[in-house]
């Protein structure tokens, strides 16, 4: 199968597209275990705008090089004094996120599900990245942690946003309160990853293959209707349920081609 890389010459991460609509997004720092870096957020931010353009993209895979998804913050990277440009943290420069929120952020904004692969260490910020994906998929004995209070700061990059609906909120106190590990079995009880797999990203690569068989537009609508479950009353979530639905019914293409998938995948009556 043919591929498009999308940021060629970009050391800190690629993006290849196959012809299935399938992009392998990998952050490619593996020499530093992937710390963030502000050359890595800049990167990262930049990777989300060329996937929103990106013709024929149906699934986004998230992924680390190396020994690590991502280390969390490159310490030593921003024990330098801030420039008198950079924006305040509490300016919204990225629609409603500054740009350390967006990094996390802007794979849950994606219009596309983004699974995350999860092996070897995800700490801190490299966690709340890999919280803004859709499904996670970790090693066993991924080490993970959110990191933030033992450097006397707390998670400002998305976490608090993206950790509702997968964390208990006493449980989430703790991991917080205490920065303690936790493997990626763990993080399985805890809600943190989805599935667990001695191969993350083959499990990651396989589910975005049967994801990217779907019709691409009820996908889309189906991440729309997640992203506004938790904030929306009933009432809200009915009637946007039957506006993504009549959007796929009015158009004819789409609707014979609902109708043409029914007809294929639907169980023989001798078989049920």
């Amino acid at each position: 199968m043919s591929e498009t890389q999308l940021m060629p010459g970009n050391d800190r991460i690629s993006i290849r597209l196959g012809e299935d609509g399938v992009a392998q997004v990998r952050f490619t720092r593996g020499d530093k275990m992937n710390a963030l870096d502000p050359e890595m957020f800049t990167s990262i931010i930049e990777a989300g705008k060329v996937l929103e353009q990106a013709e024929g993209l149906r699934v986004v895979v998230l992924s680390g090089e190396g020994r690590a998804f991502c280390a969390g913050l490159d310490t030593a990277s921003f024990g330098r004094t801030p420039s008198a440009d950079e924006p305040d943290l509490t300016e919204r420069t990225y629609g409603n996120s500054n740009k350390f929120q967006q990094v996390a952020m802007l794979w849950r904004k994606l219009q596309v599900p983004v699974i995350a692969a999860l092996h070897g260490v995800c700490f801190g910020g490299g966690l709340q990245i890999a919280s803004g994906a859709d499904i996670r998929i970790a090693h066993p004995d991924t080490r993970m942690a959110i990191m933030e209070l033992k450097w006397g700061l707390v998670p400002d990059m998305g976490g608090y946003a993206l950790w509702r609906g997968l964390v208990r909120d006493d449980v989430l106190r703790e991991l917080v309160y205490t920065n303690r590990e936790f493997s990626g079995a763990e993080a399985l009880t805890l809600g943190l990853a989805t599935y667990l797999d001695d191969d993350p990203l083959a499990r990651a690569t396989a589910i975005a293959s049967d994801i990217a068989n779907r019709n691409p537009h009820a996908i889309r609508g189906a991440k729309r209707l997640s992203a506004g479950m938790l904030e929306r009353d009933t009432d809200a979530i009915l009637l946007e349920e039957s506006v993504e639905q009549h959007a796929i019914m009015r158009t004819k293409n789409q609707m014979e081609a609902v109708m043409a998938g029914m007809q294929k995948r639907a169980p023989k009556f001798e078989d049920v």
